[in-house]
C-alpha cells in the first residue's frame, strides 16, 4: 500500500517553518529564516506570498519528494473570522479574508494562502488550515470588556494549546473533553487558556495587548496611561501598535527579545534583566490564578508550554506561585507541525469532520 504524503506549512514573521510526513512518520523538517533585508521589499505580508512559497518548493526539490504523493497540504491557520476549533478546508472565502487581511496582518495568514496554491498545482492534493489563532469558544460573559464599544477577543496559540492538552490527557489516560486544564503558551507571544471539557471559555488576546507582556508584547496597558500617549501627538498610529506588538514587552525594557538572554543576564547578576525576568514570571502566574477562577478553582492540571518553557527559572518562578491550584505540567517548545499534519491525516481518514468556512 502506497503511503500518503502530508505537507505542513508554518509561516513566522522571521521564518517559514515545514515538515513532511508520510503517514504519522516524520520524513524530513525544516525552518527557513528571512532576514530583515529579505523581507524589507514587500510592504505588506501578503505580498510575501510568493517569495515563500519558492523556498518551499525549493526544499521539497532538494529533498528529493515526489509532490504527486503529497496528499494534504496543511497550513498554520491566520486571522480570519472567529471561528470553532477544528480543521477547515481552505476555500476562496477564506483566501479572499486571508489576502485581504479584513480581520488583521499576521505572517500566519501566509499559511493557508500557501497550502491552497501548492495543492492547487498537485493531481490529488487537499489544502486545510487547522486550529487557527481565532479559534472562539468564549462564554458570552467573558467578552464583555467595560464598554460596548470594545468586546474582548479570542486571538491565542489555539494550535499548540489545543496540541498539549490533548497530549496531557492521553497521557493521564483520559479525554481532553473531560478535563479542566489551565493551558500558558510563553512564545514570542503569551495566552494563557481556561480549557473547560474541551472548550477555551477564556483567554487573554496574545496579539493585540492583553495579558502578561512577553518578549516582543507589551501584554495589557494601563488604559488611561495609554490613551494619553496616544493623544500625546509624539506617536503615529503605527507607532502606537507597534509599541503594542512588535516592539513592546522584553525588547522595549531591555532591548532584546530572546528571554533565554534575558534569563543568562540575570544569572550573571544583571539587575534590569533579573527584574524583567521576573516580571515575565509573576505576569504568567497571575494570569494563570485568573484563569483558575474561571474554571471555579476545579482545575485538573496546568501545562506549562511554549519557548520559554525550556528556561527552568522561569518555570520554578511560576510553579512556587500556581501549585496550590493544581500539579504544574510542562511541555517545553510547541509541537505546532506534528498537530497540523495528523489533524490533515485524521481528515483525510475521515476519523475528523472537515468543517467548511463562510
Amino acid at each position: 500500500m502506497v503511503k500518503r504524503l502530508i505537507l505542513a506549512v508554518n509561516p513566522g514573521s522571521t521564518s517559514t517553518k515545514i515538515a513532511l510526513y508520510e503517514e504519522t512518520n516524520l520524513l524530513f523538517e525544516k525552518s527557513l529564516s528571512h532576514s530583515q533585508s529579505d523581507l524589507a521589499g514587500f510592504k505588506k505580508i501578503p505580498d510575501q506570498f510568493q517569495f515563500r512559497k519558492n523556498l518551499i518548493m525549493d526544499e521539497i526539490s532538494k529533498n528529493k519528494t515526489a509532490p504527486d504523493m503529497i496528499k494534504a497540504v496543511v497550513g498554520r491557520g491566520g486571522l480570519i473570522k472567529p471561528i470553532e476549533s477544528g480543521i477547515y478546508k481552505v476555500n476562496q472565502r477564506m483566501l479572499d479574508d486571508l489576502s485581504s487581511g479584513s480581520y488583521g496582518q499576521h505572517a500566519s495568514n501566509l499559511g493557508g494562502l500557501i497550502a491552497y496554491e501548492i495543492a492547487s498545482e498537485l493531481p490529488f492534493a487537499e489544502a486545510f488550515i487547522v486550529d487557527p489563532v481565532v479559534v472562539d469558544e468564549l462564554h458570552e460573559v467573558a467578552r464583555l470588556s467595560g464598554h460596548p464599544a470594545i468586546s474582548r477577543r479570542s486571538v491565542f496559540h489555539a494550535l499548540n494549546q489545543k496540541a498539549v492538552a490533548r497530549i496531557y490527557a492521553s497521557s493521564a489516560g483520559k479525554k481532553y473533553e473531560d478535563l479542566n486544564l489551565i493551558v500558558a503558551h510563553m512564545g514570542g507571544g503569551i495566552s494563557v487558556g481556561a480549557h473547560k471539557k474541551g472548550r477555551v471559555i477564556d483567554v487573554n488576546n496574545a496579539l493585540d495587548g492583553d495579558g502578561p507582556f512577553s518578549p516582543e508584547r507589551s501584554g495589557g496597558l494601563p488604559s488611561g496611561q495609554l490613551a494619553a500617549l496616544c493623544f500625546s501627538g509624539k506617536y503615529s498610529h503605527t507607532e502606537i501598535r507597534s509599541m503594542i506588538t512588535g516592539k513592546g514587552g522584553m525588547i522595549a525594557y531591555i532591548g532584546t527579545n530572546s528571554f533565554k538572554e534575558v534569563c543568562s543576564m540575570a544569572e550573571n547578576g544583571d539587575e534590569k534583566a533579573i527584574l524583567i525576568r521576573d516580571a515575565v514570571s509573576y505576569q504568567v502566574a497571575k494570569e494563570i490564578g485568573a484563569m483558575a477562577s474561571v474554571l471555579h478553582g476545579r482545575v485538573d492540571a496546568i501545562i506549562l508550554t511554549g519557548g520559554m518553557a525550556y528556561q527552568e527559572s522561569n518555570i520554578n518562578s511560576i510553579r512556587t506561585m500556581v501549585e496550590y491550584i493544581s500539579e504544574v505540567v510542562v511541555y517545553p517548545g510547541e509541537d505546532e507541525m506534528k498537530a497540523l499534519a495528523f489533524n490533515a491525516l485524521m481528515a483525510l481518514d475521515g476519523k475528523l469532520e472537515i468543517k467548511i468556512y463562510c
